[in-house]
């Protein structure tokens, strides 16, 4: 048996191209994809510029508060009455705007309609719920409610 080596057919001169394309690609890709983190580098840090006392924000971790003090790296922030967090300014995620301006219009923009002002809003009553007696609901015999659960415990130890 003899093995016989045929050369293979050139497509000419485009193989140059054909080789530099995906390379092409994956630089573009690249630079289109930093573009976009530069892009929202920049958004973070005139959002975190942009703070004031009294600016209600959010977190990346999640933490809703209201602005107290700006340090150069710190931010103070009230998550609830008397209640104060110390939060690096990168950790701010975004401002949340106030709901009271964007959800009603200013009194002097509001049109008053004088048939609106001459009725009055009816009461809708709700019908009474009735209590839902459940036997056995963790209650024993006196009424009182029982700490401990009747299921056989799920794990023994040695």
């Amino acid at each position: 048996m003899q093995l016989i080596a045929v050369p293979m057919a050139s497509s000419g001169g485009g193989s140059g191209f054909t080789l530099l394309l995906p390379l092409i690609l994956i630089v573009g890709m690249i630079w289109f994809m930093s573009r976009t983190q530069r892009k929202q580098r920049q958004r973070q840090a005139d959002t975190v510029a942009a703070l004031t006392p009294g600016t209600k924000v959010i977190t990346t971790s999640g933490l809703v508060g209201i602005v107290e003090e700006v340090d150069d790296d710190y931010v103070t922030l009230e998550i609830s009455d008397g209640v104060l967090v110390q939060v690096v300014k990168a950790a701010i995620g975004r401002v949340i705007p106030d709901e009271d301006v964007a959800e009603t219009p200013a009194a002097e923009d509001r049109v008053e309609d004088p048939a609106d002002a001459a009725e009055e809003p009816v009461a809708v009553e709700e019908p009474a719920k009735d209590p839902v007696d459940v036997p056995d609901a963790g209650k024993s015999k006196d009424g009182k409610v029982q700490d401990t659960s009747k299921l056989p415990p799920t794990h023994t130890e040695n």
